[in-house]
């Protein structure tokens, strides 16, 4: 009996030292000690055990990294005070973390090679070729027997992308009302190549002749193009490549994403603003200028905004070299700056506020809430407008994200994306893995 008492009493007091031992500070931060570390090459970092007792680190590759200034592949070390760690250059490096003989922790540190950008905030008047022409509508055609439209009969749908015509890829509408009067005058039908989605349809479609005006018609309100005004995010001077606006451009009637045929970007110059105020965000007044000169093209238009290459450095940079990027799990809450253009071509910096940063692995919009907080923002836009989407997110020196979308009842906060998601849709390598209050949202 005292013996089994004596067994009870010893494994309470084991339960009791392991849930003291789990608890205290030092295993919860050994517990949360990273097991990959993504770091851009020339950088410094810091790295906590805080076990108070002295350990031996050991570095499989001093040539990619050096640890407390030295380049031994052992090292002594203070458990219990910060290890900073220099990547030298890109590469793999493990880091272990020993006390005696026993391995306490370790960590995969990914070398990448250093980036810099030039942070654009410059406005940009946006022009956009459709491949193919899209269906927008459909209206009736009287033949003067009948009212009906040849487009739906033949099973056309808005959103619907027509990319051929009798095997004659087309371009632009002037392509489409050409032929579809030489073939109806030959009383003809005409063959579709039709996108939907992800699928490609064949239809056949039998044009009607309108009475008022005797064209041939198809029954279909299409469109070729679009254009708009919004913000440069950033300029690669090695690839040339380019990334603005932080958002999808979508068609105004269907919604639905538009397919790059052709594009260019030309400069742009801010006429007036409409401040934004709860349940209206306000927007940016903008004309183009100088059109002749383009600056680049528009090869890319994906969630994350539009993208292509660029001629030459954008001009009225506000900074004048190229500035880091930070990774998306550097980003932190605090403040942080945006530069954009309020008047003319003058691209300025504001203070800003990034209330929240969400943990993302893989590439996704809306990976931070950001918050303006410089008064004189606020007193000349309320905020966050639209054609202020694109705009680059600056913090402690490195460019962190851009600008997306405003909160329609709070104009004063709004959505950005990482800038790292942006820069894989632009096609500029950012290589390695990281272990990695409801609101209406409009685009900025």
């Amino acid at each position: 009996m005292i013996r089994q008492n004596k067994r009870k009493w010893m494994g309470s007091l084991l339960l009791l030292i392991t849930a003291l031992v789990v608890s205290s500070t030092p295993f919860r931060d050994l517990s949360s000690f990273p097991r990959e570390l993504r770091l851009m090459e020339g950088s410094l970092e810091q790295l906590r055990v805080s076990v108070p007792v002295m350990g031996t680190l050991i570095n499989s590759n001093p040539d990619i990294l050096h640890v407390n200034g030295t380049e031994a592949r052992e090292v002594s070390v203070d458990l219990s005070r910060p290890m900073s760690v220099e990547p030298r250059r890109a590469g793999e490096a493990q880091l272990q973390v020993k006390w005696h003989n026993i391995p306490l922790t370790a960590v995969k540190v990914n070398v990448l090679p250093d980036l810099r950008l030039y942070p654009g905030g410059q406005s940009i008047g946006v022009k956009l070729q459709t491949a193919g022409v899209l269906v927008v509508g459909h209206h009736l055609v009287d033949d003067g027997k009948n009212k009906f439209s040849p487009g739906e009969q033949a099973g056309i749908h808005v959103g619907d992308m027509i990319i051929k015509m009798n095997d004659m890829y087309i371009n632009d509408m002037n392509d489409v009302k050409k032929l579809i009067n030489e073939t109806g005058k030959k009383n003809h039908a005409v063959q579709l190549l039709v996108v939907r989605g992800k699928e490609k349809l064949s239809l056949t479609l039998h044009p009607a002749k309108d009475k008022k005006d005797s064209e041939y018609r198809m029954g279909l309100y299409i469109r070729d193009s679009a254009a708009g005004v919004g913000t440069l995010t950033f300029f690669d001077p090695n690839s040339k490549a380019y990334g603005a606006l932080g958002h999808v451009i979508s068609d105004v009637d269907t919604g639905q994403a538009i397919v790059v045929g052709d594009g260019q970007i030309v400069q742009a110059s801010v006429t007036s603003i409409e401040k934004g105020q709860s349940g209206n965000p306000g927007e940016k007044f903008a004309r183009f200028y100088n059109e002749s000169e383009v600056l680049g093209n528009i090869t890319k238009n994906t969630p994350f905004g539009i993208f292509g290459k660029m001629k030459d450095e954008p001009k009225r940079s506000y900074y004048q070299t190229p500035l880091p990027i930070a990774l998306a799990e550097q980003v932190e809450e605090g403040p942080a700056k945006i530069l954009t253009v309020v008047e003319g071509q003058k691209v300025e910096e504001f203070d800003i506020e990034i209330a929240n940063v969400v943990k993302q692995h893989f590439p996704a919009t809306k990976g931070m809430i950001i918050k303006v907080t410089d008064k004189r923002l606020l007193e000349k836009t309320g905020g966050i407008v639209q054609g202020m989407s694109g705009s680059p997110i600056i913090q402690k020196g490195k460019i962190v994200g851009a600008v997306t979308h405003v909160f329609v009842n709070d104009p004063t906060s709004g959505y950005g994306c990482y800038i790292e998601w942006m820069l894989q849709d632009a096609g500029v390598n950012v290589r390695g893995t990281a272990e990695s209050r409801t609101n209406t949202t409009k685009a900025a």
